[in-house]
């Protein structure tokens, strides 16, 4: 399978998704990420090799991909059109993360229109949603009162997702009482992804 997380916003927990997804496809089939973004985050996160799959840059993809059963790529924040309609031919399922801030929601609703015109297999992440406020509500209400697909579970502002990469691990083995939650989350998304 090919997922691949893509937003026209950055800091909507791409990278952070990109992660836990593929830790999650890790424990089902050989697992590759591809950090195809400028930024190279995944690369960063992994050189520690704490991970417990492989992470590669989008030039050494190649060499790899006939190895692993599952892909997914960390692609560049605010890919153009172009980029886009390679993303909906090369993948199996496109992930677009959003927090329910308003301003990266309507850069989502945005990525949605294009997405829809290149008739993409797509799903929408809320991330980083704080269950002290109604904002992941709110969003999730907005998102379904437009018909959108969109996983059944959002992804906790947590502590751990801001300090996990600084040890180069995955949330759950981040040191934290809470990081159970967070990884509960993800794994959550990955039965959705790969049932």
């Amino acid at each position: 399978m090919i997922v691949i997380l893509t937003a026209l916003k950055g800091g909507v927990g791409k990278t952070t998704s990109a992660i836990h997804i593929a830790a999650y496809l890790q424990q089902k089939a050989p697992t590759l990420l591809i950090d195809a973004d400028k930024n190279r985050s995944a690369l960063v996160w992994s050189r520690d090799e704490k991970l417990p799959f492989r992470v590669i840059s989008e030039a050494a993809a190649p060499k790899f991909i006939q190895r692993y059963q599952h892909l997914v790529v960390d692609t560049k924040a605010r890919p153009e059109r172009e980029d886009l309609e390679d993303l909906v031919t090369g993948s199996d399922l496109l992930i677009l993360p959003t927090t329910p801030n308003p301003l990266d929601i309507d850069a989502t609703l945005k990525a949605v229109e294009l997405l829809g015109e290149l008739k993409a297999k797509f799903k929408i992440l809320l991330t980083r949603v704080d269950s002290r406020t109604n904002s992941g509500r709110e969003a999730r209400k907005s998102l379904t009162d437009l018909n959108l697909p969109l996983f059944k579970t959002d992804i906790p502002k947590l502590i751990a997702f801001e300090r996990a990469p600084q040890r180069g691990v995955i949330v759950k083995d981040y040191p934290n009482p809470r990081a159970q939650l967070a990884w509960d989350a993800y794994k959550a998304i990955g039965r959705e992804i790969l049932p």
